[in-house]
């Protein structure tokens, strides 16, 4: 689909021209009316493992999270409020179960936690496998979950990905913050298989075959190149944004990663951690935390000791940092589609319940996508561009990724 506006030529179309004919609040409305116009899909809420934290139980709906609460960044209420209707329920796998074992029984409970709410409220919630399926329930104004395995540690031999389908997983993120048997780490240095393993190579082969989708956030550059060129549909990001706004931060995609990814009709979901989109935040927050590790060795206290949570309190009050902003998201969207040229290559991936309390200025949780539509219609972008950002582009991959499985 053509985009409104050319960012190479800085060619002002007919879009941009109405827009800024409009009022700060017509433009506001105008937002809110798309929010909800459209399928509005995220590829990663970490709600599953903030509520596992929590030491949630269904049968108690642990204070009706989460239909109403004030905690975390996710809940119903906040959710329809903000238009979102597709939030993909990440089953997060921390790196250390790789090493305790485990792994494959925590991905189970959260499955059978994100299943049980949405069997406890079938007006509100349904566990979807497929886009259609989300279609159908959008049309039903029920909000509807499909779910990502963040970590592929629990795949401990190649029948668990036919497994995992089957229990509902739509993608996998080949690891976490350390190398697996799969592939190498974007956040680690150890560079173990020097990209994927040789077992890694028959995942992504056996998620292509079954239809989950492969999802490059977390890995290492050289894993990335490898399973881009090896997967023989499209790839996705589920939540990770443009490492030329953080050149330090590795963890986020370089130009050509983008542009390989986009080649091959893959999708960019732009992660909303401050830490993702601003390297003047990381700078901050890496010299305060020096400065509080020193504070820490000076009064005797270790990290994560109740004394020490307290001082850090009264530490990050006293030495607040500058968040991210809504704007920023938008130029890291803005900058994926000057790299691609068009607008079918980008998307949202917030990891709301997953970067803690460093979520940009107008994007504080759930309620708040609108803000980032409003920006996008300030800056040119049509009704088509952002409905493919909101979903249309997530929603190619996903299709194409079924219809290319052999089961």
């Amino acid at each position: 689909m053509k985009p409104s506006f050319l960012l190479l030529a800085g060619i002002i179309l007919t879009t941009s021209t109405l827009n800024a004919q409009q009022s700060d609040e017509q433009l506001r409305q105008k937002a809110d009316k798309i929010a909800h116009k459209y399928i509005l899909t995220d590829g990663h809420v970490d709600l599953p493992y903030r509520l596992k934290i929590k030491n949630f139980r269904l049968e108690r709906e642990y204070l009706g999270i989460p239909i109403s609460t004030k905690d975390g960044d996710f809940d119903y209420e906040r959710a329809k409020k903000g238009g979102l209707s597709v939030p993909f329920m990440s089953i997060y796998i921390p790196s250390s179960y790789q090493e305790t074992g485990g792994a494959k029984q925590l991905a189970d409970s959260l499955i059978t936690m994100v299943k049980g709410i949405a069997k406890a409220h079938p007006d509100k919630f349904a566990v979807v496998t497929t886009p259609q399926q989300a279609d159908a329930n959008f049309k039903k104004g029920i909000i509807s979950f499909p779910m990502g395995m963040e970590n592929g540690a629990p795949l401990l031999q190649l029948s668990d990905v036919a497994y995992f389908r089957q229990k509902g997983i739509s993608y996998v993120t080949l690891t976490h913050a350390k190398d697996n048997h799969i592939c190498d780490s974007s956040y680690d240095t150890t560079y173990t298989h020097k990209g994927l393993s040789a077992y890694g190579k028959d995942v992504i082969k056996e998620m292509n075959r079954v239809g989950i989708m492969v999802d490059v956030s977390h890995i290492s550059d050289d894993s990335f190149y490898q399973a881009v060129e090896l997967s023989t549909v499209p790839v996705i990001a589920s939540h990770s944004s443009c490492r030329h706004f953080t050149p330090t931060f590795k963890r986020n995609m370089s130009d050509d990663m983008i542009k390989v990814m986009a080649k091959k009709g893959g999708v960019i979901q732009i992660n909303f951690g401050s830490s993702f989109l601003d390297e003047n935040y990381r700078n901050q927050v890496q010299v305060l935390q020096e400065k509080f590790g020193k504070m820490l060795k000076e009064k005797g206290l270790k990290y994560g000791a109740p004394a020490a949570e307290e001082f850090l309190k009264q530490y990050q009050k006293e030495n607040p940092v500058l968040f991210a902003d809504v704007e920023t998201v938008a130029d890291h969207i803005d900058h994926v589609v000057k790299l691609t040229g068009n607008t079918q290559h980008v998307g949202i991936g917030s990891d709301y319940d997953g970067v803690g309390d460093s979520l940009p200025t107008g994007l504080k949780d759930v309620s708040q996508y609108p803000n980032l539509i409003y920006v996008l219609l300030k800056r040119g972008y049509s009704e088509d561009d952002i409905a493919n950002i909101m979903y249309r582009n997530v929603w190619r991959v996903w299709k194409q990724t079924i219809a290319n499985a052999k089961i």
